[in-house]
C-alpha cells in the first residue's frame, strides 16, 4: 500500500544504505582498470557542513561518479582530520563544565579523553556527507590520527630534519594568551578597531631636546631597543646617530636610519621594539638590536628590573599604568583616536600578541623552489592561467613555516632530549634511547619534545599515508 505523504529522507537512507553495502563506492585496485583519484580534502573532526563543504563535495562526487561511468577504477578517499585546536577546545570545555582542567588529569589522560569524545561525537560531517549522497569509498575511511599517517609524519618529519629543511629557531609567532599557543597566520582575523596613539617625548641623551614617538601599544615600551626615523626626514636629521633615554627605564636606546619609519604616518618616529612587532623584529635584526621580551605566556609583565610596579600586570592593566606614569611626568605630548587593525584569534576571540619563542619550523622557501618551477615549464598548470600570478605572489613571498603547537592533541614532535638537551630525531623513543645510548656511551633518561605538530603538517601528507 503506498504512504499517503513520500517521506524521502527514510527512502534516502534505506537506498544509500544498499548502495553502499553494494560496494558500488568501492575501488578495485587489483583490476587492470585505468585508475582516477581524488583525494577528499579531510574535514575537521569536530566540524559541520557548511555550503564551501557542499559544493567542494558536490563538484568532486559529480567528477567520481562521471569517470565510473567511462569505466574508470574510481577511488575517492574519504577521511577526517583531527583538528588539533578545535578538538583540544571543544573537549576542554566539556570538562570545564564539570569544574576539570586538562591539568588535573595530565597529559594522557587528557588525550584519552579525546579519543572517547571522538568515538561519541566526533565525526558529524561524515553522517552529513551520506545523507547528502557523496559516494566516497567508506571502506578506505581514514583518520589523520591513524597509526598509517602517524607513521608517515614522523618519517617526513625526520628525513626534512636530517635534510635541514627543518629546524628550531627563535622568532616571533601569532600567539593566543587564552588558548596558550602559536597560531598561523590563516587563524588570525584582522579587525579594523577604533583605537588611540599616543604621541610620547623621549629625551635626548645629554640634551634638553626630545623626539616625540607615536605609538598605538605603549605597555611594550619596556622592550624597545631603538627609536626609527626615515632617512630623509629633514625633521629628524640631527637625531640620527643619538641616544634616546626610554621613558619610566632610562636605558639609552639608538636613535635609527631606516625605511621602514613612514614620514606621513604619526609623528614619522618610531619605537622598535624587535620581541613584540614582526615588522620591528625584521628592523631589529637589520641594525642588530637587543632583543627584548617583556610578556609571559599569558601576556603578562615579566619581572624584571624595568619597573617592579609593572611585573605580572596584564598587558592592557600595563598599559592604563604606563599612561598614568608618563602623564606625571609630562611625557605624553598628545593623543588622537584612530581606525587601527588589530589581531585577533579566530577561535579564542582573544587579541593576539607577537611573542618571541623557540619554535620548529619548516624552510618553505627551498620546498617552494621546485614547485614554482613546475608552473613555469608547464609541467603543473592553472586554469584559469591568471591564477598562476597570485600563486607566484606567495610563493616569491613565502615565510618559514611555524609547525609546532603547544597543544597536547595532535602528532607529537618526534624529538628526544638528553641531559645536555643533545637533540635525538627519531621515528619512536626505542630508536632515541638507543642513539642516546651509543653518543653517551651509556643509557641515560631522554625528554620527548613537548609540543605537538601544526595540524597542516599531517593534512598535507594526506595523499601520501599507508592505507
Amino acid at each position: 500500500m503506498l504512504e499517503k505523504h513520500f517521506n524521502h529522507a527514510q527512502k534516502e537512507k534505506e537506498w544509500y544504505k544498499i548502495w553502499e553495502s553494494s560496494g558500488f563506492f568501492s575501488a578495485q585496485p587489483e583490476t587492470k582498470d585505468k585508475p582516477y583519484t581524488i583525494m577528499m580534502p579531510p574535514p575537521n573532526v569536530t566540524g559541520n557542513l557548511h555550503i564551501g563543504h557542499a559544493l567542494t563535495f558536490t563538484l568532486q562526487d559529480i567528477l567520481i561518479r562521471f569517470h565510473r561511468k567511462l569505466g574508470f577504477d574510481v577511488l575517492w578517499q574519504p577521511g577526517m582530520d583531527h583538528a588539533g585546536i578545535a578538538t583540544q577546545m571543544v573537549v576542554e570545555r566539556m570538562l570545564l563544565e564539570k569544574n576539570i582542567l586538562r591539568k588535573d588529569l595530565g597529559r594522557e589522560e587528557f588525550i584519552r579523553k579525546i579519543w572517547e569524545w571522538k568515538k561519541e561525537s566526533g565525526g558529524m560531517i561524515t553522517k552529513q556527507l551520506r545523507a547528502l549522497g557523496a559516494t566516497p569509498d567508506w571502506k578506505r575511511e581514514r583518520f589523520t590520527m591513524d597509526e598509517g599517517l602517524s607513521k608517515a609524519v614522523r618519517k617526513v618529519f625526520i628525513q626534512l630534519y636530517k635534510d635541514g629543511l627543518i629546524y628550531k629557531d627563535k622568532r616571533l609567532v601569532n600567539w593566543d594568551p587564552k588558548l596558550l599557543t602559536a597560531i598561523s597566520d590563516l587563524e588570525v582575523e584582522n579587525k579594523s578597531t577604533k583605537s588611540k596613539i599616543w604621541y610620547i617625548k623621549y629625551p635626548i641623551k645629554h640634551e634638553s631636546d626630545f623626539i616625540v614617538v607615536a605609538t598605538t601599544r605603549p605597555e611594550t615600551m619596556l622592550g624597545d631597543t631603538a627609536v626609527a626615523v626615515h632617512p630623509d626626514d629633514l625633521r629628524y636629521k640631527n637625531f640620527i646617530g643619538k641616544y634616546a633615554l626610554l621613558p619610566l627605564v632610562g636605558r639609552e636606546i639608538p636613535v635609527i636610519a631606516d625605511e621602514y619609519s613612514d614620514p606621513e604616518k604619526g609623528s614619522g618616529a618610531v619605537k622598535i621594539t624587535p620581541a613584540h612587532d614582526f615588522n620591528d623584529f625584521e628592523v631589529g635584526k637589520k641594525h642588530n638590536l637587543d632583543i627584548i621580551n617583556i610578556f609571559d605566556e599569558n601576556a603578562c609583565i615579566l619581572e624584571t628590573s624595568f619597573r617592579n610596579e609593572y611585573s605580572g600586570l596584564d598587558r592592557f592593566k600595563a598599559r592604563k599604568t604606563i599612561i598614568k606614569d608618563l602623564e606625571k611626568l609630562d611625557l605624553i605630548l598628545k593623543t588622537e583616536e584612530i581606525e587601527n587593525t588589530i589581531p585577533y584569534g579566530d577561535r579564542s576571540g582573544d587579541i593576539i600578541e607577537p611573542w618571541l619563542m623557540d619554535q620548529w619550523y619548516v624552510n618553505a622557501k627551498v620546498l617552494a623552489k621546485p614547485t614554482i618551477e613546475a608552473v613555469k615549464t608547464g609541467k603543473m598548470k592553472f586554469i584559469p592561467k591568471n591564477w598562476e600570478n597570485t600563486f607566484f605572489e606567495w610563493m616569491n613571498n613565502i615565510q618559514p613555516w611555524c609547525i609546532s603547537r603547544q597543544l597536547w592533541w595532535g602528532h607529537r614532535i618526534p624529538v628526544w632530549y638528553g641531559p645536555d638537551d643533545k637533540l635525538f630525531v627519531e621515528i619512536n623513543e626505542e630508536n632515541a634511547l638507543l642513539s642516546a645510548e651509543k653518543h653517551y656511551g651509556k643509557k641515560v633518561k631522554l625528554k620527548q619534545d613537548e609540543d605537538v605538530l601544526d595540524t597542516w603538517f599531517s593534512s598535507a601528507l594526506w595523499p601520501f599515508f599507508q592505507h
